[in-house]
């Protein structure tokens, strides 16, 4: 939590009061399953919350992730950025809600989700929703499910990169927006036993 008390909530659950702001990371590493559920409240005037995921699948893991953003008081801040690379025969499935209550007035939340699939037998399902019931908000979702694009590697073999460094830079490009910082080299390294 950045400005403000910190509150070690129960199973993920957060309460955000007003002027706090909470800043959220999560890493989950090759081989590591995981049910990742976090549930915030902003219950205080501009009340921030800002969540980053990243995950890299490279068997057989199951990994869900479920997110409730819920606005409730005027003049909040939500951001959500959740991106990753399945491989092998990887279960992933994200669900991120984001409910924006009457008097929540001058809202602003947004929410992405985008990953990468390496396999034919990856599976990636993502679900974002939005509940506004307030009229004077910005909010936005967005989600996209693909492949390393071919165009990028071609142009990168070249010039004389290897593929398996090209596919290496092209993924560590894609998950820059989401990796903690001090934890590149980890990050890099996960990627290149994908």
């Amino acid at each position: 939590m950045g400005h403000g008390r910190y509150i070690e909530p129960p199973k993920g659950q957060y309460q955000v009061q007003s002027g706090e702001k909470l800043e959220l990371q999560y890493v989950i590493l090759p081989g590591e399953s995981r049910d990742l559920e976090i549930s915030i409240d902003l219950a205080g005037p501009g009340a921030e919350a800002h969540i980053k995921v990243l995950y890299l699948c490279k068997a057989d893991e199951k990994v869900r992730i479920r997110v409730l953003m819920h606005h409730r008081a005027p003049g909040c801040h939500s951001t959500q950025l959740i991106n990753g690379i399945a491989g092998g025969r990887a279960d992933v499935r994200f669900d991120g809600t984001i409910v924006v209550a009457p008097d929540a007035q001058q809202t602003e939340a947004f929410q992405e989700n985008h990953n990468i699939v390496l396999t034919e037998e990856a599976k990636v399902v993502t679900k974002p929703q939005l509940e506004i019931y307030a009229d004077d908000v910005k909010c936005s979702h967005g989600a996209t499910v693909g492949r390393l694009n071919a165009d990028e590697l071609f142009y990168m073999r070249s010039r004389g990169i290897p593929e398996a460094e090209a596919r290496t830079l092209q993924m560590l490009s894609f998950l820059s927006p989401v990796i903690p910082e001090g934890r590149e080299e980890e990050i890099e390294s996960a990627l290149r036993g994908l």
